[in-house]
Order: C-alpha cells, then sequence, then structure tokens
C-alpha cells in the first residue's frame, strides 16, 4: 500500500462525512465515514455546526488512517452539500454563526420580497436560477444583518463567505486559501455562470458586500496545498502521520461530483442520484440552455476555465416515501424488503402513490399538491401500495428526464445511476421500463466521491484524460464477486405499455393538483 498513489477525497453531505482512499485504478481501498448532528432552532430552521462538520471530516479521515498508516496520498479532492452557508472571522478562523444549511427556509419572505421587486428575469438569466431560500445568497444576507456588527466587518473585509467546500479548504490550508469552484459559485445567486464571475449587480440586489466571497476556479484546479502541523495527527489521535504539503487540486458540488464521478461528460449524458429525493443532472456542454420546464441551469465540473452547462431536475421525495412506508404507516419493517415484495407482483393492481408531501417540483410545479394513494378497491392489498410507492420514485424520475429532453431538444441515449436506492434492481428495471432506455449501475455508486476523486487526479497527472477513466469504470463493471453492482437495465415492456402506464401516472397526478 505505501508505494500505491491514491487520492484522498473528502465527500461532505448533509449527515455526515465519507472520506475514500482511491488507487490508480479507481478502485475505493479504503473508506471512513462520521455523522454530525442537524440542529433545528425553530421550524423550518435547519443549522450545523461548522467545527462539528470539520471534526467529522478529520474522524473520517482518521478511520482510514486506523486500517492503514503508510499511505502514499499524492492529492486531495473534496465534493460538499451545496448552498448551505458558513461566514467566519479571516483573522481567528471562527465561525460568527452556525452554518445555514441548504434545507433551511429561514430566508423565504425575503425571497418573496425580491420576486415582487421584479428581478427574477434578471437573476435567471444571469444565474440559470430561481430566487428561493434553498441558494446561499439570501443565506448570506441573513447572517451579516442578524450578527452584530456583522455587515460593518464584511465590508471591511474581515469575514470570509463559503460554502462547505471553501471552509474545509480553509481548515485544511490552514487559513492560507479562500476559494470555491464553478459549480458551488453556481449555487449562491451572486455568480454569473455566462461571465464566470461575481455579478455586481447581483451583489447589489441581495446585499452582499464583495470583499467576503471567495476566488472562483475551475472544478479541476490546484486550490492551495494541505498545511497542516506535522505533529497534528499525534496530538489529535494519537499517529505520527499527517496531510501536510499534500495539494488540494479537485472540489465540485455534490450533484456535480456524481455526474463527473459517473463520467457523463459528452452533452446528452445524464444521472440520477436517488437518495431522500432524486437529483438528475443532464449535460449541455458549452451550450446554456434556458430551460422552459421549470429546471435548473447550472454549472457542471469543467477541466479548465472554458464552462460546462448542465440542466437539473429534482424529485422532491424518493427514498423518503419509502422511509414513509416504514414510519408512517410501518407496513414494512426495512427499505430493503421493498425490492422482494415489488417483484412478486405482476402488477400494482392500477394503484397509484403520488408522493406529493411537499408538494410538487418539475414540470408540474404546484407546492400546494398534497400526496394520494389512488386506485383502491377492496381487493387493493399492502403489497400493492409498497410497489406502486417504488414505481412512484420512476415515474417522477421520468417526468424530468422528459422535461430535460424537451429543453435540451435531444433524447437521452441512456441514464446512469448512483445513490443508495439504485442498488434495488426492481426500481431500476421499473426505470429502464418507463423511460424505454438502458439504465446503467455502476460497480461502485460512491459516485460523488469519486467525481471529486477523478478531479484531482487529472489534474495532477495520475490519470492522462477521461477515456482513462472510462476504461477503469469498464474494468470495474468485468469484476465478479458480491461486492460487484455493476450493471445494465433495459427495458422490459414495448411502447404501447409504456404510453398506457405514463398516461395513467399523469392522471394520478392531475388528480392530486390543486
Amino acid at each position: 500500500m505505501s508505494n500505491t498513489a491514491c487520492i484522498l477525497s473528502i465527500d461532505q453531505g448533509t449527515t455526515g462525512t465519507t472520506a475514500l482512499l482511491v488507487d490508480v485504478k479507481g478502485n475505493i481501498i479504503i473508506q471512513g465515514y462520521q455523522e454530525f448532528t442537524q440542529y433545528y432552532p425553530h421550524p423550518g430552521w435547519v443549522e450545523h455546526d461548522p467545527e462539528e462538520i470539520w471534526n467529522a471530516t478529520l474522524q473520517a479521515i482518521d478511520a482510514i488512517f486506523k486500517k492503514e498508516n503508510a499511505l502514499n496520498i499524492v492529492a486531495i479532492g473534496i465534493a460538499n452539500q451545496r448552498e448551505t452557508t458558513l461566514v467566519w472571522d479571516r483573522e481567528t478562523g471562527k465561525p460568527i454563526y452556525p452554518a445555514i444549511v441548504w434545507q433551511c427556509r429561514r430566508t423565504a419572505e425575503k425571497c418573496a420580497y425580491l420576486e415582487k421587486q421584479g428581478v427574477a428575469e434578471e437573476i435567471k438569466e444571469k444565474t440559470g436560477l430561481v430566487i428561493d431560500a434553498y441558494f446561499s445568497g439570501t443565506k448570506i444576507a441573513w447572517i451579516l444583518d442578524h450578527v452584530s456588527g456583522a455587515r460593518e466587518r464584511a465590508e471591511r473585509g474581515e469575514l470570509a463567505f463559503g460554502t462547505v467546500d471553501t471552509w474545509l479548504l480553509w481548515k485544511l490550508t490552514d487559513g492560507a486559501i479562500h476559494k470555491t469552484d464553478y459549480t458551488n459559485a453556481s449555487r449562491t445567486l451572486l455568480f454569473n455562470i455566462n461571465t464566470l464571475s461575481w455579478d455586481e449587480t447581483l451583489l447589489e440586489i441581495l446585499n452582499v458586500p464583495k470583499a467576503i466571497l471567495p476566488e472562483v476556479c475551475p472544478s479541476a484546479s490546484n486550490f492551495g496545498t494541505a498545511s497542516f502541523y506535522r505533529n497534528f495527527w499525534l496530538e489529535t489521535f494519537g499517529k505520527n502521520i499527517s496531510l501536510d504539503g499534500i495539494p488540494i487540486t479537485g472540489i465540485a458540488g455534490d450533484q456535480q461530483a456524481a455526474l463527473f464521478g459517473q463520467l457523463c461528460v459528452k452533452p446528452g449524458m445524464a444521472k440520477n442520484t436517488y437518495g431522500t429525493g432524486c437529483f438528475l443532472m443532464l449535460n449541455t456542454g458549452a451550450e446554456k440552455i434556458s430551460t422552459k420546464t421549470g429546471l435548473l441551469t447550472t454549472l457542471a465540473c469543467s477541466l479548465d476555465e472554458n464552462p460546462i452547462y448542465a440542466l437539473e431536475g429534482s424529485v422532491f421525495v424518493a427514498g423518503a416515501a419509502i422511509q414513509w412506508l416504514r414510519d408512517g404507516l410501518r407496513i414494512i419493517k426495512s427499505a430493503s424488503e421493498t425490492e422482494e415484495i415489488a417483484s412478486s407482483l405482476p402488477d400494482s393492481g392500477e394503484v397509484f402513490v403520488v408522493p406529493a408531501f411537499t408538494g410538487l417540483g418539475a414540470p408540474y410545479w404546484d407546492p400546494d399538491a398534497r400526496g394520494a394513494i389512488l386506485g383502491l378497491t377492496r381487493g387493493s392489498t399492502r403489497d400493492q401500495i409498497i410497489r406502486a410507492t417504488l414505481e412512484s420514485v420512476a415515474y417522477q424520475s421520468a417526468d424530468v428526464v422528459k422535461a430535460m429532453s424537451t429543453d435540451a431538444e435531444m433524447a437521452l441515449e441512456h441514464l446512469r445511476v448512483d445513490g443508495g436506492a439504485a442498488a434495488n434492481d426492481f426500481l431500476m428495471q421499473f426505470q429502464a421500463d418507463i423511460l424505454g432506455i438502458n439504465v446503467e449501475r455502476p460497480a461502485q455508486i460512491e459516485s460523488t466521491g469519486l467525481g471529486a476523486t477523478y478531479l484531482a487526479g487529472i489534474t495532477i497527472g495520475l490519470w492522462n484524460d477521461i477515456e482513462e477513466l472510462e476504461v477503469n469504470r469498464a474494468d470495474h463493471a468485468k469484476v465478479d464477486g458480491s461486492t460487484s453492482t455493476a450493471r445494465v437495465f433495459s427495458p422490459q415492456i414495448d411502447a404501447r405499455q409504456r404510453s398506457e402506464k405514463l398516461a395513467q401516472w399523469t392522471k394520478a397526478v392531475q388528480r392530486v393538483m390543486s
């Protein structure tokens, strides 16, 4: 192990941090994970402790060192939960307020006010985004307006803003580097994705001083060098090891990192991450496509200063619907049993579950819609409801894929998938059936962490090009054994059956819309 060059990948998520050690073949050698606390100080508010995020990251890395002390780590890559907002003192490195998480809705009223000011179209044209509390811009302004003296200090350049990637980069470099990448900057409502720069007009609209913002770089860049004291790990974890001197050469927001980790690097290639919700992203290359269906236009990972654009759409409730079966209805004991139950039935008996627990997103955009179980008869069963709930994840994803194809004026040839629910064979097969295209599941579904790894490795020349990574991906798919989940799911129903099912789903959705 000591002579094998490896990349350390940090995948900092909403509920925990995963650290991966990846070799030159793209194999995950060692993995560590550490959860941290979620704070809900008021209804609709979500916060993290920035120092807890940092400590969880250190503990995830330490879990790797516990398994192997002699590591030849040649670069570090970072992927992160997007939009989560942190502000800290440049001199002391101490946060002035808890991190405001992407899920937090505290600035919804501010967003509604901005909508009334008639700036939505300008913001959309420059950022590809809608005005929403989801994004970082209004969160920054909220912190500056609610922490005594913060706005004045920010204007004097005494404070620093960052999304989680920037915070980790600052900590890893002992406060020497204040940077982010295109993908994370593009989620702030402040970054012009046409000019690839912070936009003075947007800064004025959202009342954010430019002095607080980080430098923005392509996702594959030399962001800086880890600068730990040589005895840091000895003092902290009792080990005579260090990250000192290792370059940090890849950074991307989690969904863009997953797109790159799936090697969806050509226009028309798309991925879907199946988690609590679903995040679909379509690479549109150098072409910035203005959406007509309510999707987001954003920046994907780039290896140089030439922008790569993407369309993004979200399914609000995916894995959360399975959790509802377990924790709400209590008709299953674990998510894993749904695959066998669903596969045991020929169909759902025309039962449809529309899990609009928090409204409907693209392409319907009805925040007032509420969930429903439709098509119930006296003969309907628990198992049919379970199968219909799984099917709803595929139907909702198909709605977003259709919107993407409409906006981009291109038909998807295949869909690459990752995330926890991608391990469900029934769901993946039904997704292929409903889309009418192949669904490709890789051998390693840690696509987010691998995306950061690939960016870091390409930057330092560990891999020469994307083609080399594609060869590694193909080799993984040939691996025999229980740890390999690589599989291509091909459609098993004809066009008529597909059309009928989709028509029934559309009818069910229309029944729940307000």
